[in-house]
Parts: C-alpha cells; sequence; structure tokens
C-alpha cells in the first residue's frame, strides 16, 4: 500500500528537522570546546595548544584591579608562565633581538592588542600581567571568557582583550 503525499512529505520534514537539529548541536559542540582551547604560536609560527583543564592546573595568580571604576580581583595565570610552558624562553634568553619581540594578543571577535616580549618579563617588569579565567572567584562569563588578559598598571582596559584565543609572538623587523 502506498505512503499518501502528505505522510511523506511529513516525514521529510521530521527528517530535515532531525538532521539541522544534530548539525546545529555538533556545531555547539565542537565551537564551546574550541572555545576553551588557547593558541600559543612562537616566533617561527610552530603551535602549542593547551586546554581550560591545562590552564587550570597551571600555578594562578590573583591581582587586584579596578575594571571600569569598579574593583575587581582576577585571578589567572602570568603570562610569562604561559608562554614559558609553551617553550618560548624568558628570563636570561631575552636579549639583543630579541628585544624586539611583540606578544600579539588575538581574541575571538578579531580584536589585537600588543605588549612588548620584555613587558610580560618578569626579569624585565615588576607586574604580572596575567590570562584571567576567574574574576572575584567565579569563572569569567560569555562576554569576557573563557579567558581574558587583565594588564594592572594599564591607566586604560584598552588592551584588557576579551575571549582570548592567540597568544602570537612575532619579532618586529
Amino acid at each position: 500500500m502506498a505512503i499518501p503525499t502528505s505522510q511523506r512529505e511529513d516525514r521529510l520534514t521530521q527528517r530535515r528537522y532531525l538532521l539541522v537539529s544534530v548539525a546545529g548541536f555538533f556545531l555547539f559542540f565542537v565551537s564551546g570546546l574550541a572555545a576553551q582551547m588557547l593558541q600559543i604560536i612562537n616566533t617561527d609560527g610552530q603551535s602549542t595548544t593547551i586546554s581550560a583543564a591545562q590552564i587550570a592546573s597551571l600555578p594562578h595568580v590573583a591581582v587586584s584591579v579596578k575594571d571600569h571604576d569598579v574593583a575587581a580581583e582576577y585571578g589567572g595565570v602570568a603570562l610569562a608562565t604561559l608562554l614559558s610552558s609553551a617553550g618560548i624562553q624568558l628570563g636570561d634568553r631575552l636579549h639583543g633581538a630579541r628585544l624586539a619581540e611583540v606578544l600579539m594578543v588575538e581574541a575571538a571577535d578579531g580584536y589585537k592588542v600588543a605588549f612588548a616580549l620584555a613587558e610580560v618579563d618578569p626579569a624585565f617588569a615588576t607586574r604580572e600581567i596575567i590570562l584571567a579565567d576567574k574574576r572575584d572567584g567565579k569563572p569569567l562569563d560569555a562576554k569576557e571568557g573563557p579567558f581574558r588578559v587583565v594588564a594592572p598598571g594599564d591607566k586604560r582596559g584598552a588592551r584588557w582583550a576579551r575571549q582570548v584565543t592567540v597568544l602570537r609572538v612575532t619579532a618586529v623587523k
């Protein structure tokens, strides 16, 4: 017995809906995973990917700052620690031509900010610039996180990049 045309169309519509739903869930899930990763790229273009779990396992520091005139405490990992974990040498190894290297911080929305590599090296700087994953003891919300660069001592917060996805070290020529 043949299935009436309207029932066939209903089944096709249901299958399409199911397929679109599954595809949407998959894309949502994959994009969520990607957002929980940080890529660190050295001057040779070699990349290291670090997960949120790996970042959480690194030594954390807290910085007390004013964010738009509101007191806040950010917790996270010093950028120097992250760069060192990816094999980028700092301290006594940062001299000569390497003093012209910059750290480009890239965010999910395309926003980019730069720091002289010496600014994040504790052998040169007295402040700790961090990759925060917490604000006031809580994980960063979707607007800020999962990672945000916080640079205590900057008079303006313009380099406090939100939704950080890439740390790229580049030699300025």
